[in-house]
């Protein structure tokens, strides 16, 4: 793990980087997760550096004191912004919380980036009212109820569950609430007119929590934007089938270097 300090704490991030000449993309998990849930892109480190982040309180960073939504968004952006200062990445790629936090550093930070890449995402992310009660009383049904068919995941194998189940309770359930709630409270679909690079919203075709026509509807309304689907796959898709994420995602980051 290598880490950066900025604003009174430390964000830990892993750099795969097996020589590959092009721009560094940074990835940003979503609630609870870390950066972990991105190993199936490490093998795109052939062609350009991959950064992976652990938001605060995720991981190996140091947590932060904030409030649900706006507040602990904002932190988060914070963070993705001093690691892709850090590491000159240009591409950011955000997954379910992390795409909100990729659109919020695009829309509210003065950072140059040549693109960006929405995950199982979307311009308002409103979670279920039971679930986030759940997520707050009841965090074992909370984590039941997100491994069921075709929410975070499609047709897993039984350790693909066990696995994500522990790194939830890693994580701990106060840092989760906080991610839900932040994702509950996002929408930016009046600013989507304001990204201004390019853009890619890639959906696994089963995704239940964050389904298909939130990303066809961020193609529609960002200006230059595209979408597509892994089939085979829910809502950790990049998890659940790399390689066809992974080939989504090098595609566009090909189309871009063109450009």
């Amino acid at each position: 793990m290598e880490t950066v300090t900025h604003h009174g704490r430390t964000t830990a991030y892993r750099r795969h980087d097996r020589g590959g000449g092009g721009a560094p993309i940074l990835l940003v998990h979503g609630s609870g997760g870390t950066s972990e849930v991105w190993s199936g892109q490490t093998r795109l480190a052939d062609r350009r550096p991959v950064i992976a982040v652990d938001l605060s309180g995720h991981g190996a960073s140091d947590d932060v004191d904030a409030a649900p939504g706006y507040e602990t968004l904002s932190a988060y952006a914070d963070d993705v912004a001093a690691v892709a200062r850090e590491t000159n990445a240009r591409v950011c790629c955000g997954h379910s919380l992390g795409g909100a936090v990729v659109l919020t550093l695009v829309l509210d930070r003065d950072i140059d980036l040549s693109g960006a890449v929405l995950a199982g995402t979307g311009a308002r992310l409103a979670v279920l009212e039971d679930l986030l009660r759940w997520l707050r009383t009841d965090f074992e049904r909370a984590l039941e109820f997100l491994h069921g068919p075709d929410r975070l995941f499609h047709d897993p194998d039984a350790a693909l569950v066990a696995a994500s189940e522990e790194a939830l309770r890693e994580t701990g359930q106060a840092v989760v609430h906080r991610d839900f709630r932040t994702c509950h409270e996002f929408d930016v679909r009046g600013r989507l007119d304001d990204v201004t690079v390019p853009t890619l919203a890639v959906v696994g075709e089963h995704d239940a929590l964050t389904p298909p026509w939130y990303h066809e509807s961020l193609a529609e309304s960002i200006p230059d934007a595209e979408w597509t689907t892994v089939s085979d796959a829910a809502h950790i898709a990049m998890l659940e089938r790399p390689a066809a994420f992974n080939e989504a995602l090098s595609a566009f980051l090909e189309r871009i270097a063109t450009h």
